[in-house]
């Protein structure tokens, strides 16, 4: 109202609103209680990075066992045995390859090791490398580096902190071993416990997609599971033709890498072809260029799509950037269970948005309106 006068439009007076506000103190206390809460979480899920990393990881290792162990009840013998033939023939299994794979690749691991000063050397002497120099005084950078701190000091931290991660490595195997009895023993019945506190529909639905979550995830594990043994296997082989050093230690870190899909094998290439050239020159070099370009077609076109078009149904760009994502907020771990989070993920929103479709199309047929 200006000057006494009631405002108008072209379409007429402009009426104020009759009823009251909405906004009461119950809702103003419900929204600030939400945001509290989803911050908590935030706050949790940071400060508890590593041990749901490890809970994630045995909940991985979990799903592939229990495959064997449904296998083994459908022979006739009871969960609890079957849980324990299946626990000491991993723990058997990876004793084997540890006391076959580990002793050579430790020899060879630490000749590369003492090969490190001799290769640093003739890459100080690359034409490459004295260009960059020249550019970015690197040399005299690295050395700054070396004086400002104590040399002892320096010695000391890298062994403490090897002795360090090799007790964290154990306690970490030792606490995931343990959680994944556990969750073999325990988890079927929780997860019933869970599903009987549910309504019908509701339990309908959460025991359609558990079921969908599992088959999937296990057959990605199981074929990752190839994809890493066959990568290992073939890259061992040619570096062991090849006649180059440190080929075990190298083609184990080669199958490690089928891990993290698209950005572990390249980075792995990579790596090797640089050492293979330092070592066993140009030749050798463009050798292990052109094996790992085949094989990389080969598990990139063939391999890897047919595992996760069969069992995650996850296009090659939505597993991408998964990767780079849960890698920046997990680390190299977070590049590992990228697949199967995002792969669950999408079974529980895909079968929401098909629970939400046939709703709407229930409604609208009742109503008579087209859908």
């Amino acid at each position: 109202m200006l000057l006494g006068l009631p405002r108008t439009t072209l379409a007429g007076p402009v009426r104020a609103p009759s009823h009251p506000s909405q906004v009461t103190l119950r809702t103003a206390f419900t929204v600030c209680f939400a945001v509290a809460a989803t911050a908590a979480l935030v706050i949790f899920i940071l400060r508890t990075r590593a041990s749901l990393t490890l809970a994630a990881c045995a909940a991985m290792v979990a799903v592939a066992l229990n495959h064997l162990v449904h296998f083994l009840q459908r022979r006739h013998i009871k969960r609890g045995w079957a849980i324990a033939l299946v626990m000491v023939g991993a723990l058997l299994l990876v004793a084997g390859v540890l006391l076959l794979v580990i002793p050579a690749a430790v020899s060879q691991g630490r000749a590369l090791v003492e090969q490190v000063p001799k290769l640093l050397e003739t890459i100080r002497q690359g034409r490459v490398f004295n260009a960059l120099d020249r550019l970015f005084d690197i040399e005299q950078a690295f050395r700054n580096a070396l004086t400002k701190g104590d040399l002892a000091q320096a010695g000391a931290s890298p062994v403490l902190g090897a002795i360090g991660g090799v007790l964290s490595a154990m306690a970490g195997a030792a606490t995931m071993g343990a959680l994944v009895v556990f969750m073999l023993v325990f988890g079927p019945g929780l997860l019933a416990n869970f599903f009987e506190q549910l309504d019908v529909e509701a339990r309908s639905r959460w025991q359609r997609i558990s079921s969908r979550t599992y088959s999937s995830i296990g057959g990605y594990l199981g074929g990752l599971l190839v994809i890493c043994s066959l990568n290992a296997t073939l890259t061992t082989i040619c570096l062991a033709l090849l006649q180059l050093p440190f080929f075990l230690p190298l083609g184990i870190l080669s199958g490690f890498s089928s891990l993290i899909p698209y950005a572990g094998p390249v980075t792995v290439a990579i790596l090797v072809t640089v050492l293979t050239l330092l070592t066993s020159g140009a030749v050798k070099a463009a050798f292990v260029v052109g094996y790992f370009l085949l094989y990389g077609q080969f598990e990139g076109n063939m391999l890897g799509p047919y595992i996760f078009r069969r069992t995650v149904h996850l296009d090659p760009l939505v597993t991408l950037l998964a990767i780079l994502l849960l890698a920046e907020f997990m680390g190299v771990v977070g590049a590992i269970v990228a697949v199967p989070v995002v792969a669950v993920a999408q079974v529980v929103l895909r079968d929401l948005l098909v629970d939400h479709r046939q709703r709407r199309t229930g409604e609208y047929r009742a109503a008579g309106r087209p859908e």
